[in-house]
């Protein structure tokens, strides 16, 4: 029998909707517009999750749109600040268009992390992805949720810069450290997931600047054993991904099947013991094979974890699975 999953964490998204038109984003590409629809998280539905789950103690926040489009975040940061749930927002923000309110909600009421993506530390490498954006006002706003933790004697948010490798900004990446160090921001150089956009030039150069083993997420797999980003497959378990409007993603990176059920109507922890999505975490364990009409049957990270035969291993593990040699 398959292990209960009683929700200590989730994923939330608070907004699906995003002003910028970043390239290679399925928001973008409109990928996501059947599944994930296009809207935002209202504090309604919000409080009522977290009165009917008291079990809930920490929530993510954002995942494909920008949580400041959000025209009510700041009740939803301080909602959770009333009944002690730790917001974060480490998907990434772009910090384009926020109201000053929402940055002092954050700081006021303890956003644990933010982070931001500036892929670029001027207007011209900047906007050839962050299409619509300008740098300028996010490095403004960056320094304005410094100003603010100041008069607020606050440590929270935690800032993280998140840079995005490419051809076109590889050049920047001591720059972007630089600049983040300035901001106190933490750096994360990552792989993009398209490598036919702006594919890097040189190689060494650039793994030599961010740490890593390789420059795509094929490399990275091919030196290490291991995809990219591994660690999202493990959301199932430990931070289950729920839509804006309470339908099952499982995970961040889903965006084209939801699992059934609604979280607002259903109940959190029933919808997230329902029979497709236990199944797919028997199938990540390898207990099982994969099955038509499951997300992660398609998903690539999946399919790699099949060929590699790399499964999850997660305590605690489900007797299926013990049962395989999972």
């Amino acid at each position: 029998m398959d292990e209960r999953i009683v929700p200590t964490r989730i994923r939330l998204e608070a907004s699906s909707a995003c002003q910028l038109r970043c390239p290679s984003c399925p928001t973008t590409t409109g990928d996501t517009k059947d599944v994930v629809g296009k809207g935002v998280l209202s504090p309604e539905n919000f409080e009522a999750l977290l009165v009917a789950n008291p079990g809930l103690r920490e929530i993510e926040l954002s995942n494909w749109g920008e949580i400041f489009v959000n025209p009510r975040i700041e009740e939803i940061l301080e909602i959770a600040h009333r009944r002690g749930v730790e917001l974060f927002c480490d998907n990434g923000a772009n910090l384009n268009n926020v109201r000053d309110s929402a940055l002092e909600a954050m700081v006021k009421y303890g956003l644990r992390r933010l982070m931001c993506s500036i892929d670029g530390v001027t207007q011209e490498v900047y906007a050839q992805y962050r299409v619509r954006g300008h740098v300028d006002t996010v490095i403004a706003n960056i320094r304005r949720i410094n100003e603010l933790k100041r008069l607020h004697g606050s440590p929270y948010p935690a800032l993280m810069c998140q840079f995005i490798v490419f051809g076109h900004n590889e050049h920047e990446l001591p720059a972007a450290r630089a600049l983040a160090a300035e901001l106190g921001m933490k750096f994360f150089p990552k792989l993009s997931w398209d490598p036919e956009h702006s594919p890097v030039h040189d190689e060494e150069s650039v793994m030599q600047a961010t740490g890593l083993p390789a420059v795509t997420r094929d490399g990275y797999r091919k030196k290490t054993g291991q995809p990219y980003l591994a660690g999202i497959c493990k959301q199932l378990w430990l931070a289950p991904q729920i839509n804006w409007d309470g339908k099952v993603l499982g995970c961040c990176r889903n965006f084209w099947q939801e699992f059934g059920g609604n979280a607002f109507v259903d109940g959190l922890e029933e919808v997230l013991n329902g029979e497709k999505i236990s199944y797919a975490r028997r199938m990540l364990l390898g207990a099982e094979p994969p099955r038509e009409g499951i997300p992660c049957t398609t998903c690539e990270l999946y399919l790699q974890r099949r060929d590699d035969r790399h499964w999850i291993r997660i305590q605690p593990v489900p007797a299926t699975a013990k049962a395989a040699g999972a």
